[in-house]
């Protein structure tokens, strides 16, 4: 499999993304790291907000490589599409999409789900995503860095 085949059954559409909006993508990562570590938040909300800050840095990997998720099973696509856009290993890829489903779950149906630990390891995860897109971006589009 790849993105392209990807497009090729309607999971992907093609995206042509500007420096702007990889900017844009990961300034709200930014913020949502930052945010996640304020004090006095429940874990479901540190968890919440850390998988935006990580789903927001994956959808700008995705962007660069000119695709978007289509609709259906959008956050699914983008986290698995790290496999392709990055070279992420399925260890990564797993726990960010176990992640996703505990904050579904959270967000949706019940409080109280998610443990500090969990929440920290949400946070953790971010932290090395991040850190490995915006190598990846240095390394294989940095026009889209703005310099």
């Amino acid at each position: 499999m790849s993105l392209q085949s990807w497009w090729k059954n309607g999971w992907l559409t093609e995206h042509q993304t500007s420096p702007q909006e990889i900017a844009n993508l990961l300034a709200v990562a930014d913020r949502d790291l930052a945010d996640c570590r304020t004090p006095g938040l429940s874990a479901d909300w540190r968890l919440n907000i850390a998988y935006n800050a990580a789903l927001q840095a994956a959808t700008a990997a995705l962007y660069a490589s000119s695709y978007r998720a289509a609709r259906e099973m959008h956050h699914y696509r983008t986290i698995q599409s790290l496999a392709f856009t990055l070279g992420a290993d399925s260890a990564v890829v797993g726990q960010l999409d176990q992640f996703r489903k505990k904050r579904n779950i959270g967000g949706y149906e019940r409080a109280g789900l998610v443990s500090d630990q969990e929440a920290d390891e949400m946070i953790a995860l971010d932290l090395r995503l991040k850190h490995m897109i915006e190598n990846w971006l240095h390394e294989n589009h940095p026009a889209l860095l703005g310099g």
